[in-house]
This record gives structure tokens, sequence and C-alpha cells, in this order.
């Protein structure tokens, strides 16, 4: 049977190896271990053009600053070295960051290109920065505060009001993060009963405390006493504000106020400041001249344990003059 070119050749080049004793291998690899060192030592002896990306350490008052988004913590350049300053990079944990410092925050919104290439050139040793991929990287930094806010227990999904007066130990907690989302947080804070409790007046129950992201707090969880109280409904009608509607227009509402059911503890009823209660009517909803829209609770008064607006749809007409 003939056999084809490539079995041929490959006949020819290991005919030389069959029956040779074993002590023939060492020397023929010692030949190819060595080949491929003088070839390897050349290779990284060459100079070389490529993409890499280099580490970033952000250097800014961290006790006066916070970062909303996070820092890039390397960025993309093209740089000019030997083989042995690029393999070094790529294969050592110790190489040396560019320091960047940010010295105008909060109000400093991006770092530029050109404020970068000083940090990034002391910092290689031995590669030579050619220009970064990218002209600009965007940063967003706020003011770091810390705020003690006092706890509440939390209304049930539908608005209403839970049946038990709560004693939370610790009585508040300390936020710490960004000032736009701590001082945005609710006071007192809704902690969230993780399921229907006992109506045991002796024992507490360990919650824990939720919080937004980016935002440290200095416990994990509280305990939770609570003690059975009856609970006073109170109606109450008031007119919806109309938020976003253009002024120079008039509109109609059918019906002209909405009811709303507050709820408290018997000796808060009368302490209910009622004016503090605010429903709202949103123009975004309005879909034509007449449209019914759905109210939304906007503020309660502070007795309030539990609000339900009880009219679920009020109709807005265009007046037309």
């Amino acid at each position: 049977m003939k056999t084809s070119r490539p079995q041929r050749l490959l006949f020819w080049f290991a005919r030389p190896f069959y029956g040779s004793e074993q002590g023939y291998w060492r020397p023929v690899l010692v030949c190819f271990l060595a080949a491929s060192t003088i070839w390897l030592l050349n290779a990284l002896n060459k100079t070389y053009t490529t993409r890499i990306s280099y580490p970033v350490e952000w250097v800014y008052d961290a006790a006066r600053y916070v970062p909303v988004q996070e820092l890039p913590p390397e960025v993309a350049v093209n740089v000019t070295g030997r083989g042995w300053k690029l393999l070094r990079k790529n294969i050592m944990p110790d190489v040396r960051p560019a320091e960047v410092r940010l010295t105008r925050l909060p109000s400093q919104r991006y770092v530029l290109s050109s404020a970068l290439r000083p940090a990034l050139q002391n910092a290689m040793d031995g590669l030579q920065l050619n220009y970064l991929l990218s002209d600009t990287l965007w940063i967003e930094f706020d003011k770091l505060v810390r705020r003690r806010v006092p706890l509440t227990l939390s209304r049930a999904a539908d608005g209403s009001a839970l049946p038990y007066a709560a004693q939370f130990e610790p009585a508040s907690i300390l936020f710490e993060g960004p000032a736009s989302i701590v001082n945005a947080l609710a006071s007192p804070y809704p902690v969230h009963l993780p399921q229907a409790p006992a109506g045991s007046s002796s024992g507490s129950i360990s919650v824990p405390i939720g919080g937004p992201e980016m935002v440290k707090i200095n416990v994990r969880d509280v305990r939770v006493r609570l003690r059975p109280r009856p609970v006073v409904t109170v109606p109450v009608w008031t007119t919806p504000e109309l938020r976003d509607f253009p002024a120079q227009r008039r509109f109609r509402l059918q019906p002209a106020t909405v009811q709303v059911q507050l709820q408290s503890f018997p000796e808060d009823t009368a302490a209910l400041d009622l004016q503090r209660l605010r429903v709202a009517l949103y123009f975004g909803q309005l879909v034509g001249p007449d449209s019914v829209l759905t109210p939304m609770l906007v503020e309660t008064p502070e007795q309030a344990r539990g609000a339900r607006i009880v009219t679920s749809q009020v109709k807005v007409s265009m007046v037309h003059e």
C-alpha cells in the first residue's frame, strides 16, 4: 500500500531516532532546551511596542470624601520597552502603581490624560509611555458624612400600621457614606420585620438592618422588643396637589378631594398634624384631555403609624375657556 507524501516526510524525519539507545535522547533534549533558551533570551532582549493595562493608585482625602462610583484600578496605555520589562509587568505582583492625586474634590468630575501622563511615566521602570488609549477618565465623589438616625417599625405592604409598639436596642444607628445618600434617609429609619411576630410582650427578636449601597452602618442588626397596642384609624379628606401641571391651564378633579386613612396609637391621635398630610397627582400620568390618575401619598404627619389612600382614582379633565 502506497503511503502519502506527509507520511513519507514524517517517516524520513523520525527514522534516525528508531533503534537509538536511551542515552541518545539525553543530548538531544539538552540541545533542544539550549536552543529554546537562547531563542527566548534573544526575544526578551528585543524592543516591543504594545498595549498594556497599568495599575493606578488614587490618592485623596479619604476622611472627607468618598467615591460614588468605583474608581478604575488600571488604565490602558501604549508603551515601548524591552521584553524583560513587559514580562515583569505581566507576571510580577509588586509592580509600582502610578499615584494620581485628586485635590479638587468633590467638584472634579474627570481626569484628563495630560494629568495622568506624569504619574504613569514616573512609575514605569524601563518602559516608555507613548499614549493613553482613553483621553478622559470619569470620576464622581461626594462628601463623606455621618448621621445618627432613630428607628421605627416600618408599615405593612399596604401602608397600614402594625399594631405593635417597638423598643429598639440600640435605639438609633449611625450611617456613614456619601452626603447625597445619607442625608436623604428617612428619619426615623424604618425597620422591616422579617415575619409576622408572635404576640408576646416578654421576648425580643433580632432584625437585620438594611441600607443603601455605599453606606456603612455601625450595627448589622438590632434587638426589637414588641408590645401589642391598639391602633386607631382616622379618616381624613384632603385636596390633592397638582404636580408638574402647566400653570396657564385649568383642570377639574372628580372627586375634588380624596380620602386617606391615617392610623396612630390612641394617645397620638390628638397630636396628628393634618396640615402635614399631602397627596399629589402627577402630570406625567396624563394621557389626554380626560384622564384617570392614581393619587400618590407624598407626606404624612409624624405621629401617623400608617396611611392608606382610600380613593384609588381621580378623573382629571382639562377646562376649556
